[in-house]
């Protein structure tokens, strides 16, 4: 363990027991559930990786650089809920892989329907992890709750709010999850149809050139480029690609037509940093941009 946290306390999940006004939560949702609330109502800011909150209406669940606006239903959820603090999501991990180069595609194109499919990393399970006789040499089809999360948070994330609640994106997902024996870093392939047609080449050009919102560059934790667009034919890889900006930015290759859809392609990014702690760190930082930690 390292020096400069072997000698910290630890404290009780208690709001009266922490002085800190901004709170980050890995709990298991079955703790979360109540321990969340409790937070929010004692007036702390709640940054939380637990799925428990993600799909409620007046909660924003935020990927930095893609939807900085949904932070605004704060106020809104305060009310409704009687809380002096907020509970702010950031999503599960290969939804947040998948949304990141949807954005520029549908704020370009327009979305009408999405297939995707995940080869994710063992560390995505958690300690104590994936029984060696399962994973090794093998593939698990199933992954439990996790493609009705990745249907739903994409959707999200690219939806939009009317300063109340969060309208999410009407399009329909199909998404296949799949653990696979890799370390670190998930891999989504998917396939997407267009509102406006365009070529592969110009989805390329949208997801290069896309740097996410302007609020969230520069952040500390923000890479200076959220998506890079890899030309090599048999790229992104997760031992290769993975640790791009830090572990803050997804890499996207194969981008190319659709026989069935309009265009498909493969992003990969590391669901630990991306897809869970540096997420929760990147929003707190967006939130303090935006003024919304002062006063506390």
């Amino acid at each position: 363990m390292p020096s400069k946290v072997g000698g910290m306390t630890v404290r009780a999940c208690d709001p009266a027991e922490i002085t800190a006004d901004i709170v980050f939560s890995a709990l298991d949702s079955a703790a979360a559930a109540t321990a969340e609330p409790a937070f929010a109502c004692a007036g702390k800011i709640v940054l939380t990786n637990a799925k428990n909150f993600r799909m409620e209406a007046d909660v924003p669940l935020v990927i930095a650089e893609v939807n900085p606006d949904h932070l605004d239903v704060i106020p809104a959820q305060r009310k409704a809920r009687g809380w002096k603090g907020a509970i702010v999501a950031n999503g599960n991990c290969s939804a947040i892989v998948t949304a990141l180069p949807l954005a520029p595609i549908h704020r370009e194109f327009g979305i009408t329907k999405l297939v995707v499919a995940t080869m994710q990393a063992i560390s995505g399970a958690g300690y104590p992890g994936v029984a060696s006789l399962d994973i090794l040499g093998n593939v698990i089809p199933y992954i439990g709750d996790e493609e009705p999360k990745i249907e739903a948070e994409v959707r999200k994330f690219l939806g939009t709010t009317d300063g109340a609640t969060v309208h999410s994106a009407d399009f329909p997902v199909s998404a296949h999850a799949n653990r696979v024996p890799v370390e670190h870093g998930h891999t989504v392939v998917m396939s997407v149809g267009l509102s406006r047609r365009a070529s592969a080449e110009e989805v390329s050009h949208a997801i290069a050139n896309w740097k996410g919102a302007p609020e969230a560059r520069g952040l500390p934790s923000a890479p200076a480029h959220p998506l890079e667009v890899s030309e090599a034919p048999d790229q992104p890889q997760p031992r290769r690609t993975v640790d791009r900006g830090a572990g803050m930015t997804v890499t996207v290759g194969r981008i190319r037509p659709d026989p069935i859809f309009d265009v498909k392609l493969v992003a990969a990014g590391h669901n630990v940093i991306r897809g869970a702690a540096g997420a929760s760190v990147l929003n707190a930082e967006l939130m303090a941009r935006r003024g919304l930690l002062d006063g506390l």
